[in-house]
């Protein structure tokens, strides 16, 4: 759901380039991204909220670290059972630096049938919601026909792969316990999350003593600054499944829709660099809807961040080079003699940079 939007960005952001005159800033552009990269050189580990305690040293001895990594692991897995082996509701708020704040409702149900259901709702405006049974996802939203996706979890603001599948996150992330705080009136247990090779965003997780549901999320750029934040408000978890699940029909949701084969051509090109823990998970060709033009396309992934690629020759390109920011994700376009790149994704700035001037020819079979 989210590769379509990132597909339209990048069309009105190649639109806006020829036409507003972004490719004559190029130089500022670039200047931004020298300044970039002296920030990330001089970059530290997230800074840590007011209510947070002291980080215990990390190698204080074999045992110590082996009893925090064994605490670590035992908070994830609670986190894991809670959010797929119980029946609960949670309301929460996802707030971005200079934007609305915006409330969700999330369930969880298991039904005597042995399905798996969940909700995810919208709460401001005229709502959005999604509901999962078993294996398949429906989508409901205004002005837009509702339909169905094959999918495991709902992917709402709060990542799936990390409250369903932390452990696949360990190459490319440390989880640093950081120890107890306070979180809407619980007691909880703090965790950091760090990438490896300082390329990515960092995090902050709260998780409830009592059962290990996630009580709060931050996102953190590399100066330790807030870009955005996830706040349970208020969490049950009951016996029984809500009743709203007793009303849903599952005969009567949309059809999942068939996916139907992307356009596809050779690619004879390639990234040499990529953060640690990133691979290559996809590769088609797409067509962008507001240019028309037919572009190389890659998405890359650690799980917890996703990373576009797109590559067209210097000859169909429209514009110059770009950088900009849109919320939480970098855009950023480079041209040189034979191709023109775009990076798009939630990640630094000088990670873009790094894997757009990567590029290189495919070696020939």
């Amino acid at each position: 759901m989210r590769s379509s939007s990132l597909i339209a960005l990048l069309s009105i952001f190649l639109l806006l380039s020829s036409i507003t005159g972004f490719s004559a800033n190029a130089q500022t552009s670039n200047a931004s991204l020298n300044d970039a990269e002296q920030s990330g050189k001089q970059a530290t580990q997230p800074s840590q909220d007011s209510e947070d305690n002291t980080l215990p040293p990390l190698a204080a001895s074999n045992t110590a670290g082996l009893t925090m990594q064994k605490n670590v692991s035992h908070w994830l897995g609670q986190l894991q059972r809670i959010v797929s082996g119980a029946n609960f509701q949670v309301t929460f708020v996802q707030t971005k630096a200079g934007k609305e704040t915006v409330p969700y409702l999330w369930r969880h149900g298991l039904l005597a049938n042995g399905s798996e259901v969940e909700q995810l709702n919208l709460q401001n405006g005229p709502g959005r919601e999604l509901i999962r049974v078993n294996d398949i996802v429906s989508v409901f939203e205004p002005d837009v026909a509702p339909y169905s996706l094959h999918s495991e979890h709902i992917n709402g603001p709060i990542p799936t792969v990390l409250v369903y599948h932390p452990t696949q996150l360990l190459e490319a992330y440390e989880f640093v316990p950081v120890g107890r705080a306070r979180v809407a009136g619980r007691s909880a247990q703090q965790i950091r999350i760090v990438s490896r090779d300082n390329t990515r965003f960092g995090y902050q997780i709260w998780l409830d003593e009592e059962t290990g549901m996630l009580l709060k999320l931050n996102m953190l750029d590399l100066q330790g600054g807030l870009l955005e934040q996830i706040q349970v408000t208020t969490f049950a978890i009951t016996p029984e499944p809500s009743e709203y699940f007793s009303r849903i029909n599952a005969s009567s949701l949309p059809k999942p829709m068939a996916m139907g084969n992307s356009q596809t051509r050779n690619h004879n090109w390639e990234v040499g660099y990529l953060p640690l823990g990133m691979r290559e998970v996809k590769e088609d060709t797409r067509r962008l809807a507001l240019t028309g033009q037919v572009v190389d396309y890659k998405l890359f992934s650690d799980g917890l961040v996703d990373v576009s690629v797109y590559v067209q020759p210097a000859d169909d390109a429209i514009g110059g080079d770009l950088a900009l920011r849109n919320e939480l994700s970098t855009f950023l376009t480079l041209t040189d003699g034979k191709a023109q790149v775009t990076v798009v994704g939630e990640i630094p700035l000088q990670t873009a940079n790094a894997i757009a001037t990567s590029l290189r020819p495919r070696p020939e079979n």
